[in-house]
């Protein structure tokens, strides 16, 4: 009795999600870009990505031997990487979908329509250790496969993941809209005085 009362409680607590809204865009050629990793952000496994974590990983292979798979399933590869490397914020990825393939223009159609946008890393651990709070620190990893996916292990990795100058220059124009409407509601103001 008690566990299907736990059970109705589960099923009906609100979802709690936590990202800022972006601005996913494709190319018309299937064209995207965006962090598929951050690195010392946990995830919902545990998991933290120590920067440098895919270093040799991406000499050894390069972009081309990363398959870009729908959803981590092996036998779906829906594009391919032209460019993965790793920068101050993260493992930062260029990626085409391959429209002759019905998956790729499946999920073209879900980028392009906001429903899908979530990046989400396949690898194997080389090194790593224990955290106090629990999980590990990847400290090597032999990077795989690189997935669209619905909802990621780390909730940031997404297609179309503001930069730190995407996310400044919103900020300034979001600014300058500001004091734009503050000047107009300042002249509307002065006019009714007038009058």
């Amino acid at each position: 009795m008690e566990a299907a009362r736990e059970a109705r409680a589960f099923a009906f607590a609100p979802l709690e999600t936590k990202r800022a809204g972006l601005r996913v865009s494709v190319g018309a050629d299937g064209a995207f870009e965006g962090y598929a990793s951050l690195f010392d952000i946990r995830d919902t496994c545990g998991d933290v990505v120590a920067p440098g974590a895919f270093a040799s990983s991406l000499r050894r292979r390069g972009a081309a031997n990363v398959k870009m798979l729908w959803q981590h399933r092996p036998e779906e590869p829906i594009g391919v990487w032209a460019s993965i490397e790793e920068d101050a914020r993260g493992l930062k990825v260029n990626g085409r979908l391959d429209r002759a393939v019905a998956r790729a223009r499946e999920a073209l159609s879900l980028i392009r329509a906001g429903a899908l946008d979530g990046l989400s890393i396949g690898f194997r651990t080389l090194r790593a250790t224990e955290e106090r709070q629990g999980g590990r620190r990847l400290i090597e990893v032999d990077l795989v496969e690189i997935s669209i996916v619905t909802f990621p292990a780390l909730p940031q990795a997404r297609i179309g993941a503001p930069t730190p100058s995407q996310v400044a220059d919103d900020f300034g124009r979001k600014l300058a809209q500001l004091r734009m409407r503050e000047a107009a509601l300042g002249f509307e103001a002065a006019l009714l005085r007038v009058r």
